[in-house]
């Protein structure tokens, strides 16, 4: 089993210089000059909607998103194939846990796709962001529960908006909070003290409206904005690679040690 464990490290390992090579690019220069064009109002404007949302969909939102998937048969699918991993421990069984999280993952990129694209057709954009944000956090709640692990505390509130941030980094800022999230997985997610949650969903919410500002701020143009809504789904697919490959890197990880089972939720 530690073969096969350490071979699946190292594609993950693979996967992430894709990653790390894909946010040193530089973005689209056209939306580069649009966003010069747009006023630092409506960029702070797009940065406080998106704080907002973050407080509203983490506060009280939970009860709302978990409706819409089937968190007790989500749980039992992962007791099976985790199960299948501990009595087989081959590579084709730890593959195996990627598949549940990758069919929720197809399923909320089309909704997704759709929610965008309708609001954007009545230029709907800064309301779109609570809708886009939950179906983000579905994403990443269903992801987590395939892979064993809760979403609804503390510690893991701030895993979650960090892997979110460090999704949309670009260069070295990508490098410093991949460096940051890799360090949880190793020694453990620490506890927010204080406001340290409520700062780090402030940096979430600058990485996610400096990297979306021009696509929402076309989407609040009725009919022009189809082409801003279009972007949800694009923007989906890039957060939930990296949330994906890093809870698989989380479960192979503790798959290895008496710490990562201690943190399983059917522990």
């Amino acid at each position: 089993m530690k073969n096969a464990i350490r071979k699946e490290l190292a594609a993950v390992g693979k996967q992430e210089e894709r990653l790390r090579k894909a946010s040193a690019r530089e973005g689209s220069r056209p939306l580069a000059m649009i966003a010069a064009k747009i006023p630092p109002k409506a960029a702070g404007h797009l940065e406080k909607a998106f704080c907002k949302a973050f407080t509203v969909v983490f506060g009280k939102g939970t009860d709302m998103i978990e409706k819409g998937f089937r968190k007790d048969a989500i749980r039992e699918d992962y007791m099976v194939r985790d199960y299948a991993v501990q009595v087989k421990g081959g590579r084709k069984e730890l593959r195996g846990m990627e598949s549940g999280a990758r069919e929720a993952g197809r399923r909320n990129l089309a909704l997704t796709a759709a929610e965008g694209i309708g609001l954007g057709i009545f230029g709907i954009g800064l309301p779109d962001i609570v809708v886009f944000t939950g179906m983000l956090l579905k994403g990443i709640y269903e992801t987590a529960l395939h892979y064993g692990f809760s979403y609804d505390t503390e510690e893991e509130r701030l895993f979650i908006l960090k892997m979110m941030e460090t999704a949309l980094s670009k260069g070295e800022e990508w490098e410093e909070n991949n460096q940051t999230v890799d360090g949880w997985l190793q020694n453990g997610i620490p506890v927010p003290e204080g406001d340290a949650l409520e700062i780090q969903a402030d940096r979430t919410a600058r990485a996610f409206a400096m990297d979306m500002l021009v696509l929402k701020f076309i989407q609040g143009i009725p009919v022009a904005g189809v082409l801003g809504g279009a972007g949800n789904p694009v923007y989906y697919r890039q957060v939930m690679r990296y949330v994906r490959l890093k809870y698989r890197k989380r479960y192979l990880l503790g798959c290895s040690t008496e710490h990562g089972k201690e943190e399983r939720t059917d522990s």
